[in-house]
């Protein structure tokens, strides 16, 4: 009995030295003093760590832009995605940089065989009698030099904040008076990307209920004088459904990763519609159970995009998340708190989100 008590005495002296302490002398906890935007943590487990630096599957990227500054850093971004395995890349000319589509062509000019160029709607005197024709003459010309399709447009509440050359404010994609160039873009064969809303979190109230905070605040959309997210699908919703003859691609996954069984009653309703996994993989990898079972029912209507500039791992992340079981890293994107998974998708699946989903909509829309 005594040696007992004795070796009952020893566990308890060694688990009260072994035990961290939950506080400092100050009285304040670790979670008092680590700020959430610091909060970037490393993962310990042994466990499967995959490398995949160059795709499974050829690739057609169907969602990147401009981010070149000359011809060189063309030649650059070439030889990276030969490295990765990428075919060619979709350029999309609604964006940031605004450089005129004539000059985009010209640029990328010695390389055409690798891009695909997209355009913008041009707003220019939108309220006036003669828009239509004159938006249309434009569209047209666009298509003459090589337009692919129409886009990036974007919304995020405001109206169209990718619109070149003039602003698109306070038009949203199912507008009345944009209906006659996106029936034209359906007769022209050009497909419309468009990114409507951001995710969720960023809609949601910025306190300690919010899972996605930490992204939540650097994106924060303020909703006080605009659309906001349910209004935003709500557009996009007409727009699908007044225009069954023009094709669209919601990017980002339609900003819907919360939401899969919605997302998929979506595409069950439109044929006319496609989503797009660009700058998503954060938002889709934190439920690979899940995002894994959409994808492969939605395997015919999912197309690849990157959306996130010419880096060689970036490319790589996206591939570990697409093709391996890993399970617990972080990154290629990560603003959020939560550890990544792969989805281990089946060949057949990778094969048409790579490249032949992308390849099929090119070919019928030429």
């Amino acid at each position: 009995m005594k040696k007992f008590v004795l070796l009952l005495c020893a566990a308890a002296l060694t688990v009260a030295c072994s035990a961290p302490k939950s506080t400092d002398e100050a009285g304040e906890s670790p979670l008092d003093k680590v700020l959430v935007k610091n909060y970037f943590p490393t993962v310990v487990n042994n466990i499967q760590k995959t490398e995949v630096k160059r795709a499974k599957f050829p690739i057609i990227d169907m969602h990147s832009h401009d981010y070149v500054e000359n011809s060189d850093q063309i030649a650059e971004w070439v030889k990276v995605m030969d490295a990765v395995g990428v075919e060619h890349t979709a350029i999309m000319h609604c964006s940031w940089i605004g450089r005129p589509f004539d000059e985009v062509v010209e640029l990328y000019a010695p390389y055409k065989d690798r891009f695909r160029f997209w355009c913008c709607f041009d707003y220019t005197g939108i309220d006036t009698e003669e828009w239509p024709a004159k938006g249309i003459a434009a569209l047209e010309r666009c298509k003459a030099m090589g337009a692919t399709g129409v886009g990036e447009l974007g919304d995020k509440g405001e109206g169209d904040l990718y619109a070149r050359p003039v602003e698109g404010k306070g038009i949203h994609i199912d507008d009345p008076r944009v209906k006659p160039l996106i029936e034209k873009a359906g007769e022209l064969k050009m497909p419309i990307s468009i990114h409507i809303a951001e995710p969720i979190w960023m809609y949601l109230p910025m306190d300690e209920t919010n899972d996605g905070m930490p992204n939540g605040v650097c994106w924060h959309v303020d909703t006080t004088n605009c659309y906001g997210y349910w209004k935003l699908m709500e557009s996009f919703e007409n727009a699908l459904r007044e225009n069954p003859g023009t094709l669209f691609i919601a990017c980002h996954y339609l900003n819907m990763t919360h939401d899969w069984p919605r997302l998929g009653a979506m595409l069950d309703k439109y044929p006319n519609m496609y989503v797009d996994i660009s700058a998503r993989v954060a938002e889709s990898a934190h439920t690979p159970r899940a995002t894994r079972e959409f994808l492969i029912k939605y395997q015919d209507r999912v197309l690849f995009g990157t959306d996130n500039g010419m880096d060689a791992e970036m490319y790589h992340g996206i591939f570990r998340v697409l093709e391996t079981n890993d399970e617990h890293f972080y990154g290629p994107q990560y603003y959020y708190h939560w550890a990544l998974s792969g989805f281990d998708l089946p060949d057949e699946v990778l094969k048409k989100i790579y490249h032949d989903n992308a390849l099929r909509i090119l070919n019928e829309y030429k």
